[in-house]
């Protein structure tokens, strides 16, 4: 088998960490469980990333067919040394550590075990009590994708995801202009003679910009708005000023929607829900058949008629505007998607068993501390605690106190 073939099969290989022994090292138990949540097709660990966990150590289980959606099978695991499973229940309970995409649904809160970590993303948009108070009741230590922060204030795991939904909304809302999908009938770069789409883009953040670099390779019109000149400013400069900004006020957002053939919503605040900037009443000013992609409905969505949809029923039509609002856009582009996850995790993975452990690296590791939202039996991000009136404690002071 070629390179080419192997970095085909396998996705592209995490780089092996040196064996340096420092005498704090652990080995530890990783779980990787099929995903329940609807239409979700990715895993968090390819085949590669498996065999640079065994090689340093650590034992990892996967549940059957875990990871077939994005084209790995159980073959191409147990090659790299997991263990498959067919229990959910048994994997859960012999895991320290589980890694999934989507947080456990209801039906999987009775496996998680007493002092287990969660490492996954949480959905903002989903998130409930219910699922909050189950982790602190059973001391599980819950780390998001969403709040991963890197040294340099970049969210990773968000911003890779992010690149990969901002290309696809503008595949998705090119695909849903067409006749046979009840849209204008309309492509977005017209032709000789023919204008191009016009495609107006709320936020100018990782979504936005490569939503607009995509938009701008099919030849639409770009309209983005943001409230944040200086982001608008950094995306002008790094698309060479070939999109128009706008400050996104009430004005200019309803003027916008009103020849918009294409809407991505994008407005986001790392960590938070998504503000509503466009209401019922701009949509109705749309153009019938036009298209609105709701980008961040998985953080609550920015568009006041959007509701969340699955990929096997994707869309929906309001005041005859057509609405794409799929939580988990990358899903479907799993293979994609899962090496990327990959590439992030398995790092972060290493950094724990090199460290003792998740409260050893809970230390060291500002970036995995940032992610943590339920930490010894207590709710540590304020913006949850705010959503839910909870009561939280800041884990730098968990930590600190040796709680």
């Amino acid at each position: 088998m070629n390179p080419y073939q192997v970095a085909h099969q396998f996705g592209l290989k995490t780089l092996e960490k040196p064996d340096e022994h420092t005498g704090s090292r652990v080995s530890m138990k990783i779980g990787l469980p099929r995903e329940r949540s609807k239409d979700e097709r990715r895993i968090a660990v390819t085949p590669g990333g498996v065999s640079v966990l065994k090689a340093n150590g650590h034992d990892v289980c996967i549940e059957n067919d875990a990871g077939e959606d994005a084209r790995f099978s159980d073959h191409d695991f147990s090659e790299a040394g997991a263990t498959v499973l067919r229990s959910t229940e048994e994997l859960y309970k012999h895991s320290e550590i589980i890694l999934k995409v989507a947080p456990p649904d209801e039906t999987e809160y009775e496996f998680l075990q007493h002092d287990q970590v969660i490492i996954s993303a949480l959905h903002l948009g989903n998130t409930t009590e219910l699922y909050l108070k189950e982790l602190i009741r059973k001391n599980v230590t819950a780390i998001g994708f969403e709040f991963i922060k890197a040294p340099d204030n970049s969210f990773p795991i968000v911003r890779m995801m992010h690149e990969i939904t901002g290309s696809m909304s503008v595949q998705i809302a090119a695909h849903y202009l067409e006749n046979n999908q009840d849209g204008q009938g309309i492509i977005l770069g017209g032709i000789s003679g023919v204008p191009p789409a016009t495609v107006v883009i709320l936020g100018a953040g990782i979504i936005a910009e490569y939503a607009a670099r995509t938009a701008l390779g099919y030849g639409a019109q770009v309209f983005v708005m943001d409230n944040d000149l200086a982001q608008l400013r950094h995306l002008e400069n790094s698309l060479d000023r070939r999109i128009i900004t706008a400050m996104a006020t009430h004005q200019y957002i309803s003027s916008a929607l009103k020849v918009a053939d294409v809407v991505i919503g994008a407005a986001m605040v790392e960590g938070h829900r998504a503000p509503c900037w466009v209401s019922s009443t701009m949509v109705e000013s749309m153009k019938a058949g036009s298209v609105i992609v709701d980008a961040v409905i998985d953080q609550g969505g920015c568009i006041e008629t959007s509701h969340p949809t699955t990929h096997s029923d994707p869309v929906f039509v309001h005041n005859d505007v057509i609405h794409y609002c799929v939580p988990n856009i990358p899903a479907n582009a799993a293979r994609s998607a899962t090496t990327a996850l990959n590439n992030l995790l398995v790092p972060f993975l290493l950094d724990i068993g090199d460290a003792g452990g998740i409260r050893e690296s809970l230390w060291t590791n500002v970036s995995l501390r940032n992610g943590t939202y339920v930490y010894k039996n207590q709710l540590t991000k304020k913006s949850l605690a705010q959503l839910f009136d909870m009561p939280y404690r800041d884990i730098e002071m968990l930590i600190a106190s040796r709680i």
